[in-house]
């Protein structure tokens, strides 16, 4: 009875995981460039109920009933990365990247990497590229090739799809776009950035004017919310029913 507990127990509680799953993409899915989370669970390892009840010879001898799942657990969280739709917009400092790779920005004067695929940028007061957080955008400077915070100014700034951008009609840099071979590997992050090691440089289809929205499917996170909240009624169903027998049992069975 206590065992049934547990396990009825152990799904509430990945229940509960996932609907803080589902709510936080549903939270994010006007957040420019967010990818979604999907929750994994997977079941306890079974285990083998036995006795001894079973008399081989006048002996008590092993007896194998069966083997009993111990309920479910967490296995953790990916990230999708599919592709999110691109609409248009009437800024300069908007882009998005269609197909892999990854906006890349430098942190404060700690010189971090972080990636992203928000496009939506904006001139900061020192006259340099930046996301929403105040993190400069990094370009590939085309007069010495080193890839830097993109300084614009109070230029006019003008992008071919390939993250060339032109500065007063002048080419000045070419936007830093990093991808990476195994996409798990990637850390998501506050701020909707991600944190990732060995980044390769490539060369993307990048629009200006566009924003790449989110990949959240409401609808259908509408529809795994209300799944998970019904199996986790279920759940508390259960552990009640197990509840009132265990009280049955301890209350009242062997009463004289």
């Amino acid at each position: 009875m206590i065992r049934s507990i547990y396990t009825a127990v152990s799904g509430l509680i990945t229940q509960e995981a996932k609907q803080d799953t589902i709510s936080n993409n549903l939270a994010n899915a006007n957040t420019i460039g967010y990818k979604k989370d999907n929750l994994i669970a997977k079941k306890f390892e079974d285990v083998m109920i036995q006795n001894y009840d079973k008399i081989q010879n006048g002996k008590n001898v092993r007896n194998e009933i069966g083997t009993l799942s111990m309920g479910s657990k967490i296995d953790g969280t990916y990230t999708l990365f599919q592709q999110g739709v691109i609409t248009g917009t009437d800024k300069d400092t908007d882009f998005a990247i269609n197909g892999r790779g990854f906006f890349t920005v430098t942190r404060g004067t700690t010189g971090n990497r972080l990636y992203t695929r928000d496009g939506q940028f904006h001139i900061d007061n020192s006259g340099y590229l930046a996301n929403s957080s105040g993190d400069r955008v990094l370009g590939r400077n085309i007069r010495n090739g080193n890839v830097e915070p993109i300084y614009v100014g109070n230029g006019e700034m003008k992008s071919d799809d390939g993250g060339n951008i032109n500065i007063n009609g002048a080419p000045s840099y070419k936007l830093y776009i990093a991808d990476f071979q195994d996409y798990s590997s990637l850390k998501k992050m506050e701020d909707n950035l991600f944190q990732g090691e060995n980044p390769t440089e490539i060369n993307a289809r990048v629009f200006q004017n566009s924003l790449e929205k989110s990949n959240v499917n409401i609808m259908a996170e509408m529809s795994d919310m209300m799944m998970t909240m019904r199996s986790f009624e279920s759940s508390q169903k259960v552990i009640q029913s197990l509840d009132e027998t265990l009280g049955k049992t301890v209350n009242e069975v062997g009463r004289v």
